[in-house]
């Protein structure tokens, strides 16, 4: 049997898939981009029923010597992924990247300088995510919403993952069914078993994809994410991971004068009843028009976000519920051995520039 030697700087991109028509943009950008190309090149097909029909995609002629089309198991992005860089090899770098991004122009040259820069204990490698909005309007609550992946710390839309460190810790935690949390979940596991996130210096493009007007209320699902996420990594992972609280206490707070006014109701307490429907009118109506001032205010927006404002809290208070049912038993994750870390060698930027 004979083992290919790839150079240290060597890298395969994996990118999983639902056949959105954006994977041909995303492929056709990366061939394009300036600097040296992956040595391969895996799409995780993850369609449900996707051995019934190919996988439709434009490949470019540079990349198809070095693409593989695999199944996936229709388990979510996290299994995916997984199911992804192990198809690589032993290619010692993974970037993960979204089939809906836009490597940047010097993407390629821009991805060598920071693997050039990392040290034997990075373990992943961040990039820029850049989400263009309108120019000539504001943007609605799903665009803002988008925006916000700009802000994120470890966004798997691209993210560079050294493959021993992704063994050292098994992968993306397959529990994470979603797109969301699983790379914050991925990312403070790497920290824990010793090895560092920094940042790098390439640029990605995440354009808003279209959505429909419920987008936001299917988005609280994510809410028993956060359940798991605080299981596995304590109270405290907030602001390890840098993320935002988000209004979750409003959204009970509400729901909670919503029942509490049909209950009253119920037991015919018309002045208790009156006084906790005041209560989840004031509420949702914060919470509306906190969504509609930084809008583009047109009727149809508007009506979106009258709509799902009453629609979100007992949505999110309904999932956060779910996940504490669901992962009642979940144990945190444990210490990782010793004997598993990275080397130690001299000290990553990060660590330098931040004792």
């Amino acid at each position: 049997m004979v083992t290919t030697a790839y150079a240290d700087d060597a890298y395969a991109v994996v990118i999983p898939t639902l056949g959105r028509p954006s994977l041909s943009a995303c492929l056709r950008a990366l061939a394009e981009a300036s600097g040296p190309r992956p040595v391969r090149v895996v799409l995780v097909d993850d369609r449900p029923g996707s051995e019934a029909e190919p996988l439709t995609v434009d490949i470019p002629g540079p990349l198809r010597p070095v693409t593989t089309v695999v199944r996936g198991r229709a388990l979510g992005p996290a299994a995916a992924r997984n199911d992804g860089w192990r198809a690589a090899g032993r290619i010692p770098w993974i970037v993960f990247l979204d089939d809906d991004v836009v490597p940047g122009r010097t993407w390629g040259d821009d991805l060598a300088l920071d693997l050039a820069e990392a040290t034997e204990r990075t373990g992943a490698i961040t990039a820029r995510i850049d989400v263009p909005l309108p120019s000539d309007r504001r943007p609605t609550d799903w665009e803002r919403n988008t925006a916000g992946l700009a802000d994120a710390r470890w966004i798997t839309a691209d993210m560079a993952y050294r493959r021993t460190a992704l063994q050292a810790v098994g992968g993306f935690d397959e529990r994470f069914r979603r797109a969301f949390r699983e790379d914050a979940d991925l990312a403070l596991r790497v920290q824990a078993a010793g090895w560092t996130v920094t940042s790098g210096s390439r640029t990605t493009t995440h354009p808003v994809r279209p959505a429909d007007r419920w987008v936001s209320v299917r988005l609280q699902a994510g809410n028993a994410d956060d359940v798991l996420m605080t299981r596995l990594h304590g109270h405290g992972w907030w602001s390890r991971a840098g993320a935002p609280r988000g209004r979750l206490p409003g959204h009970l707070g509400v729901t909670g004068a919503a029942v509490a006014a049909l209950a009253c109701a119920a037991l015919r307490r018309p002045r208790a009843a009156a006084v906790c429907a005041a209560g989840w009118l004031a509420g949702t109506a914060e919470f509306a028009l906190a969504r509609i001032g930084p809008g583009p205010r047109t009727p149809d927006e508007v009506a979106t976000m009258a709509v799902t404002s009453v629609l979100i809290p007992p949505a999110a208070a309904w999932h956060w519920l779910r996940g504490h049912v669901v992962h009642r038993g979940t144990p945190p994750h444990a210490a990782y051995d010793a004997a598993a870390q990275p080397p130690v060698g001299r000290r990553s930027l990060e660590e330098r520039v931040h004792p």
